[in-house]
């Protein structure tokens, strides 16, 4: 368990301010994460890497001279907002170009891939490396598809080489995408991790029993087999790597790096005496190994485990092995002596205020976007109340955070909805702002979705006059495209798009055959309700339970069950009547 805390919902904040000030040498805090504290001698390529927290020292501690040049850092097992991204990127870049570089999550793919959009719009010349090298959550054959794991460590250090060795942005984003392709990884776990404040593991392995290709935010193992010896997990890792050797090479004469990296509660000591093995294994294949890394490179908070990462080097040039042995001084991986940075870096550019001006809106729409905040407010009470069981549905198949980040997400969005409303915002301007507060304080997928969902419903309706039934229907199917749109799920995949297209389309077909906005809106309630129920019987074709397929079958969608309690709870606000207003309601 997590035992030192103040307040859970604080924690990762509290994290990020005591890590700068505990590494300033090295890094600053900006919005967002944190960046060099000091500048290379001569502009280079900007390395911005980053994830959720709660696996240190990936991402922030791998942030100095010679390796990254700034670090997103999301909640606890949440990836950063596209807002948070951006602000690193933008603090970072020396006007070389940005390269990004991360593990292949979905919540951070949508907001790395949406800073990099609006950095592009800026001008910047920005592009992205994602790293695949979890053998075990997808096939060889869909590779762009499995997770990063500790195999993130090799990526970076040799696009951060590359960066401080004046490569240029195509040459950074090559070799990095020659150190992905060349790189394999595979993990276990002994016991679940706890995130702070709660009050038992994410998941938990029978007693005997180790869970085998596990994630690093808490996801389940994808196997379980007896806990062997120290020599018969090195095996299993070593012979399952070894097993699918990248194109081109063989096992017999390669030169390989292997990095054992402990998942946060497995000691040093333990890792060395499976290292023994490892070593001996990959010798006898033929293989010569090169500079091995044996210690904590990317945790999942207090998990009981290991993985094994290769990262095999190149057999003609070396240009891999130059970039993987050079020099770089960061908080928690350093190797030989890199010279001194320059002095500080410029100020990141100052963030939004929640006082920014608010568009002027008509009377009428000020008045319903006022009911609108109440709506918000309602549904962050409703989402409170229901965070512990939206967890436990997560806990099935995923990470277990689904509760805790739209939790966190909609009392963000409470706020910043009270705040537009309270100075006169129109209902577009308060669904605007409610959006933005969302995905930057929830992170993670739902964070993105649920921020592109209420961005569009905003956007369509607009400030001018208090919307008309068909008015709200077509805002709820553009809402619902940039839905599909953002996340790529489609009806079937078990995601909150099984209970929202059902939800767009009884609301459209109501109104068009004549119901008031209210019993429209009842109705295709019930229709969510309905499908989020039905969601059971599917199994996980997206996100992070994919990768455990028919495990999730048995288990209403976590993502579709929040879905069908926010319309719920949002209609009866909205469309009923407010306090003290007997009759149709005004909004």
């Amino acid at each position: 368990m997590t035992r030192l805390l103040n307040e859970p919902d604080d924690f990762g904040t509290e994290m990020v301010a005591g890590f700068a000030a505990a590494s300033g040498r090295w890094v600053r805090a900006v919005p967002g994460g944190v960046v060099r504290s000091t500048t290379d001698a001569e502009p280079t390529v900007s390395l911005v890497i980053g994830g959720g927290s709660g696996h240190y020292p990936a991402f922030a501690g791998l942030v100095g001279p010679g390796l990254a040049h700034g670090a997103a850092m999301g909640d606890i097992f949440a990836s950063p907002s596209a807002r948070q991204v951006h602000a690193v990127a933008a603090a970072a870049d020396r006007g070389r170009g940005v390269l990004l570089s991360y593990g292949n999550y979905a919540g951070d793919v949508l907001n790395f891939d949406a800073a990099q959009d609006r950095l592009r719009a800026e001008g910047v010349d920005c592009r992205t490396v994602v790293v695949t090298d979890d053998v075990w959550s997808a096939g060889p054959h869909e590779r762009a598809r499995r997770r990063g794991i500790a195999g993130d460590l090799a990526v970076f250090k040799v696009a951060g080489a590359a960066c401080a060795a004046g490569y240029d942005l195509a040459g950074v984003e090559r070799v990095a995408r020659l150190a992905g392709d060349r790189t394999r990884s595979l993990g276990v776990a002994f016991d679940g991790c706890t995130l702070p404040g709660a009050d038992g593991p994410l998941f938990t392995v029978p007693d005997g029993q180790m869970a085998v290709g596990l994630g690093i935010h808490g996801e389940p193992g994808i196997d379980e087999t007896a806990v062997p010896s120290a020599a018969g997990l090195a095996e299993l890792l070593v012979t399952s790597l070894l097993a699918e050797v990248p194109d081109g090479l063989s096992a017999s004469g390669a030169r390989v790096v292997p990095i054992l990296n402990g998942l946060g509660s497995v000691k040093y000591e333990e890792l060395f005496v499976v290292y023994g093995t490892v070593h001996r294994l990959l010798a006898e294949a033929g293989i010569e190994v090169v500079d091995p890394e044996v210690g904590e490179f990317c945790t999942s908070f207090d998990m009981a485990g290991a993985s094994l990462t290769l990262l095999w080097l190149d057999t003609d040039d070396g240009e891999l092995e130059r970039l993987w042995t050079a020099p770089c001084d960061t908080p928690a991986f350093r190797r030989g002596r890199v010279s001194p940075g320059t002095g500080p870096q410029v100020a990141a550019a100052p963030q939004p205020a929640a006082g920014d001006p608010i568009a002027d809106a008509g009377p009428e729409s000020r008045a319903c976007g006022a009911r609108v905040a109440a709506a918000v407010a309602a549904v962050a009470t409703e989402l409170y109340a229901h965070a512990d069981e939206l967890g436990r549905l997560d806990r099935v198949a995923g990470d277990g955070d689904h509760g805790i980040g739209m939790d966190r997400g909609a009392r963000a969005a409470r706020g910043a909805a009270a705040d537009a409303a309270g100075r006169g915002a129109g209902a577009g301007t308060v669904l605007v702002r409610a959006a933005d507060a969302w995905g930057d304080r929830a992170g993670g997928t739902s964070g993105a979705i649920w921020a592109a969902l209420l961005d569009e419903l905003g956007r369509a309706l607009g400030d001018e006059t208090a919307p008309d039934a068909r008015a709200v229907a077509d805002a709820v199917r553009a809402a619902q495209r940039a839905v599909e749109r953002a996340g790529g799920a489609a009806v079937g995949d078990k995601t909150m798009v099984d209970a929202l297209v059902p939800f767009a389309a009884t609301l459209d077909g109501r109104v068009s055959a004549g119901d008031d906005l209210s019993t429209a809106w009842a109705a295709a309630a019930d229709a969510a309700d309905d499908a989020a129920e039905g969601t059971r019987e599917l199994a996980a074709r997206l996100g992070r339970a994919r990768a455990h397929g028919d495990r999730s079958i048995g288990t209403p969608d976590p993502g579709a069950v929040s879905l069908a309690l926010v319309v719920r709870t949002a209609g009866d606000r909205l469309w009923g009547p407010g306090p003290g207003e007997p009759g149709a309601p005004s909004c």
